[in-house]
């Protein structure tokens, strides 16, 4: 049965933020022609490519983040793994001729991947939920926990509705070990022309015996950041979408210097940047995310991990290798992106404190 209709989050058919979400839609129309000339890699990229051994051995701290592009991470948590955004397609699109193309191939066939006994999908976006990897993944003896709405998607996609969780904002569930709660997030959701905002969206708090992890999934700044802090925190390891974003949307993904401020709200003690190295998503280059989340770290002291795609870590040895190229990207002072409050294009002077 669908709950949709009894959460808090849904009025007038559709769930709703706690802000609203402004777009300049003649400005977000006008980046589609003024993209970087670096917004793709042209060269190769220093990838790694984990085996199943590596993922399946225990992390001696009991904390192990193997970042695998975009979204998509491999975690253990005290004993219990969990992916997130499972992304082994090869365009984040509707069709498969065309929509934004990796820049690299998986860095793990899926069929090597060990099964995690928690697949947590943010909400229903292409870049976060892919159809064609669902449909590999359906008989996977795991739990998909998922915002309230999304498990219809996953049932048309051949998962079992028995190994289906859905959730609303603050519901958990206890997986083994470890407790996943999914959490508030600004955001939207929607596949198609009629079913925006049909289904919700959401963070997720990854609850261990030892360790605490905050994955953002795809969020704006807004005030319910902090509130995940001091229900949930403090958190190891916080992983953050920094990139994709534009002026002429500021509402709907942080952009770096909003996640540098989003861990010290959620109170992280390692940010770990994600939305970013795998897709063009948006009118910067492709490196500007992670200078412009270094630049903004330098200044507060955050601690950053930036590992190569497909290298794991573990947050008491955050790697700060760098690994990208040199390219000219435009700082926060020259493209600033800062969220609106109430869903007005009255922008706050660097986000909310």
């Amino acid at each position: 049965m669908d709950r949709s209709p009894q959460s808090p989050q849904w009025r007038d058919g559709r769930f709703r933020n706690p802000q609203p979400l402004w777009t300049d839609t003649g400005g977000a129309i006008g980046s589609l022609f003024r993209r970087d000339r670096h917004s793709t890699p042209r060269e190769t990229l220093p990838v790694v490519c984990p085996t199943r051994a590596e993922l399946e051995a225990a992390a001696p701290s009991g904390l192990r983040a193997t970042w695998l592009g975009h979204s998509t991470v491999y975690l253990e948590v005290d004993g219990t793994r969990v992916l997130t955004d499972p992304m082994w397609g090869r365009r984040a699109s509707p069709v498969r001729w065309a929509g934004p193309r990796r820049f690299y191939a998986p860095l793990i066939p899926l069929e090597e991947v060990p099964v995690p006994q928690v697949v947590a999908i943010s909400h229903d976006h292409y870049d976060h939920l892919d159809e064609s990897t669902l449909r590999r993944m359906k008989d996977w003896d795991t739990r998909f926990v998922v915002p309230l709405g999304v498990g219809a998607r996953l049932v048309r996609r051949g998962v079992p509705t028995a190994r289906i969780t859905e959730l609303d904002w603050w519901e958990s569930i206890q997986v083994g070990e470890l407790e996943v709660v999914l959490v508030p997030a600004r955001h939207a959701s929607g596949r198609g022309l009629r079913d925006k905002d049909k289904t919700l969206w959401g963070g997720f708090a990854f609850l261990g015996s030892r360790h605490r992890v905050y994955f953002s999934g795809d969020t704006g700044m807004f005030q319910g950041l902090a509130d995940i802090g001091e229900r949930l925190g403090p958190f190891d390891l916080a992983m953050i979408e920094a990139g994709a974003y534009n002026p002429a949307w500021p509402d709907w993904h942080l952009g770096p210097e909003q996640a540098v401020a989003a861990l010290s709200m959620v109170r992280g003690r390692v940010l770990l940047p994600i939305h970013w190295g795998l897709f063009d998503l948006a009118a910067h280059g492709w490196t500007e995310p992670v200078e412009r989340v270094l630049a903004a770290a330098g200044q507060v002291g955050a601690t950053v991990a930036i590992p190569r795609p497909g290298e794991g870590f573990e947050p008491e040895t955050p790697p700060h290798q760098r690994w990208w190229p040199d390219l000219p990207w435009k700082t926060g002072a020259e493209v600033p992106i800062r969220a609106t409050l109430d869903g007005r294009p009255a922008l706050l002077q660097g986000g909310l404190p």
